[in-house]
């Protein structure tokens, strides 16, 4: 019965996300070409369209806590952003991980070609304080994904798997935005996205387990992935075909270092007893049940 209820809360939970998020953002496009008498009026709604869909997975999460556990419940998904009590060498992982694979992705680039690769031109102070800043944000969506769903899939599956399992639902998540004009992602290469999302995840795993169920740290690696990325971009200037594989070399080096890395997380993941649902990062160990 706990299995099957588990779940059924992990169905309700992906696909409430998926649909919250996919019709504000949609919706979001629609409303943004500011056409017709009541146009720019409803172009206003984009950002606050677009950031309701970006937050759905924290939301949705936050929506089912309270409705199965109640205020106790959703306070103690939310205490978990503030937990602080992690050892500072997984915070210098999470803030150097993906800054870490590009410059290495450089080096590589430097060694095969003879050339270096396009670096960019974001000052490194300025991604500092993007990371910084961003940090907070990323509860909007990590409260959701490894706050709810991944001590969940966990339990039923161990973390590692777990943790590839969730790269997948996370990466087909942002599906609609390589579709959307306007968005950072719109005509790249899709699938070489999943397979970076994926091993991404397995990183992001890596760290949860360390850090005892702490959400502070992995909010931390997701806002320095998204703000650090491009110390050597990896998109292709001009794509438009979101299916297509990507032609960029410098992609294809970053995807198989996330994967090399991976590999070795996931030969090495801690809170393998995650699968009786008994670890203390475990929704379930937390409420007693």
């Amino acid at each position: 019965m706990i299995g099957r209820s588990r779940a059924g809360s992990l169905l309700g939970f992906f696909s409430l996300t998926y649909a919250v998020a996919w019709i504000c953002w949609f919706a979001a496009a629609a409303v943004s070409s500011g056409t017709g008498p009541t146009g720019p009026a409803l172009a206003t709604l984009r950002t606050p369209l677009f950031y309701l869909g970006t937050f759905a997975p924290s939301l949705v999460a936050l929506g089912l806590t309270a409705h199965g556990g109640g205020r106790a419940g959703a306070q103690a998904l939310l205490d978990r952003v503030f937990e602080t009590r992690v050892p500072a060498r997984w915070y210098v992982f999470a803030a150097g991980y993906v800054a870490a694979i590009k410059l290495t992705v450089a080096l590589v680039h430097r060694v095969a070609t003879g050339a270096w690769p396009t670096f960019g031109d974001t000052a490194w102070y300025v991604m500092l304080a993007a990371v910084v800043v961003s940090t907070p944000v990323q509860a909007g969506e990590e409260i959701g994904w490894r706050g709810y769903a991944l001590p969940r899939l966990a339990a039923r599956f161990g973390l590692g798997p777990a943790s590839v399992i969730l790269g997948l639902i996370w990466a087909c998540w942002h599906l609609p935005l390589f579709f959307i004009p306007g968005t950072d992602t719109h005509g790249q290469s899709f699938p070489l996205y999943l397979l970076q999302v994926i091993a991404l995840s397995v990183a992001i795993g890596w760290l949860y387990g360390h850090a005892k169920g702490s959400l502070l740290p992995v909010m931390l690696m997701h806002a320095a992935a998204n703000n650090t990325k491009d110390i050597v971009p990896s998109a292709v200037p001009g794509a438009g075909n979101a299916l297509a594989w990507s032609t960029s070399l410098v992609a294809w080096l970053t995807v198989i270092l996330l994967w090399i890395c991976a590999g070795v997380f996931l030969a090495r993941m801690p809170g393998r007893d995650m699968r009786s649902g008994t670890t203390s990062a475990s929704p379930e160990a937390r409420s007693g049940r």
